[in-house]
């Protein structure tokens, strides 16, 4: 390279070159993002604080509680732990989750259509000599086999950048419907927590109901046992009928049955509850008792009737109802003019010569309008299509007011 010698003026030549190629450019892009910027921001997760309801902390001293709940055993289990299990295993929260993501990097891909796509294509290409005949004198290297091609071997390196100016709303629409679906997939997250919390905490509290009931049905029949052996003794010494003698048996009899039924009914609620924490069907479970683990009846004071108008429900069918109308905006824009542009600078040249690159060095400015006359009624289709899913939901939160007020 140091024996190259560039002619008078191309040190200059080249640096106004570069600024020629990049100028344009980053106007564009300037004038885009500007365009951008005008669009909504994202809601974040906190917008969605009017309707969130935590789990419920751990209690500390409630008065129906003897031993607290730290003073409990390590190998326990308790509600809190259930949850937090519950919460990282699969399920259908974590699907909701990922639900979520999945929407918002559609909404990051409906922000990236506003910008311009900046390329850089290089391109070496050969071609032929003509294998035709040539004029007699005329070197058969300066005829080329294909005029697309403007040497026998051509060498193009480009920097560009090319996008859509949204004169239509298409763009728009697009952005709006990805930041509505993403606020219905955050309300599902919701929905699908609080769903999850209410099934643990079911079948935590109906573990212990079980066991209480195992140990009472237990407790009733060892009684029995021994109010039949009293009996019985009674019978022998002549005391007592032999009437009072059956039926005590009876009844020892009926008390074995609802122990039977008790132990069944609390395999059964384990059993559910391991489904929600992921524990094996083999391992060891034992949750704090009745006695010490008893709900905090306090937390039923903050269900009340106008709380019903806050569930995430409601606010997941006002996201989707918005991301259908957006839908049909954007069905409508696909048949007015649409405006794209491309603008590239570099060299296209058949040596890389500082020579001939700079005389083959330029920029390449395109803006094209594309006007749809017929797609046999696509747009329209999806238009109605679009208007007939908006009013179906706008029924939805109707018919989930009524549901949610039987409920209550």
């Amino acid at each position: 390279m140091g024996q190259m010698r560039q002619p008078a003026g191309s040190g200059h030549g080249a640096a106004n070159l570069l600024r020629v190629v990049l100028t344009p450019t980053i106007i564009f892009a300037a004038a885009v993002v500007a365009v951008a910027q005008r669009i909504p921001p994202t809601p974040s997760a906190s917008d969605f604080s009017r309707f969130s309801v935590q789990a419920p902390p751990a209690q500390t001293a409630p008065t129906q509680r003897a031993p607290s709940q730290t003073s409990a055993p390590r190998n326990r289990l308790t509600r809190d732990e259930a949850v937090r299990l519950a919460l990282a295993q699969a399920s259908v929260f974590q699907t909701a989750r990922y639900s979520e993501q999945i929407a918002e990097e559609d909404v990051r891909q409906a922000r990236a259509a506003f910008l311009p796509r900046i390329t850089a294509p290089s391109t070496v290409t050969y071609n032929s000599p003509t294998l035709g005949p040539v004029a007699p004198g005329t070197p058969r290297s300066d005829r080329f086999s294909f005029i697309a091609a403007n040497a026998v071997i051509e060498y193009e390196s480009l920097v560009g950048a090319g996008g859509e100016i949204d004169i239509a709303g298409r763009l728009r629409a697009a952005l709006r419907r990805s930041v509505a679906l993403l606020e219905a997939a955050r309300a599902g997250t919701e929905i699908a927590r609080r769903t999850l919390l209410q099934a643990v905490d079911d079948a935590y509290y109906g573990l212990a109901l079980a066991i209480t009931k195992r140990r009472s049905a237990e407790l009733s029949l060892r009684a029995a046992e021994e109010f039949a052996r009293v009996t019985d003794l009674m019978f022998n010494a002549g005391e007592v009928a032999q009437v009072d003698s059956t039926r005590a048996k009876v009844q020892v009899a009926s008390r074995r049955d609802e122990l039977e039924l008790a132990r069944v009914n609390e395999a059964v609620a384990a059993g559910s509850l391991r489904v929600l924490i992921g524990y094996d069907f083999s391992a060891p479970l034992e949750i704090n008792d009745l006695t010490s683990e008893l709900p905090n009846t306090t937390e039923l004071d903050r269900f009340v009737a106008s709380a019903i108008s806050n569930r995430p429900e409601f606010a997941q069918f006002e996201a989707q109802r918005r991301a259908a109308e957006q839908d049909r905006k954007a069905a409508r824009a696909e048949r007015l003019p649409q405006l794209t542009y491309s603008i590239n600078g570099g060299f296209d040249s058949q040596s890389l010569k500082p020579d001939p690159i700079y005389d083959h060095s330029g920029i390449l400015a395109t803006v094209s309008v594309t006007a749809t006359i017929v797609d046999w009624g696509g747009s329209r289709s999806r238009e109605r299509q679009a208007r007939l899913r908006a009013q179906s939901l706008e029924s939805e939160p109707a018919l989930a007011l009524r549901n949610f007020t039987q409920q209550f």
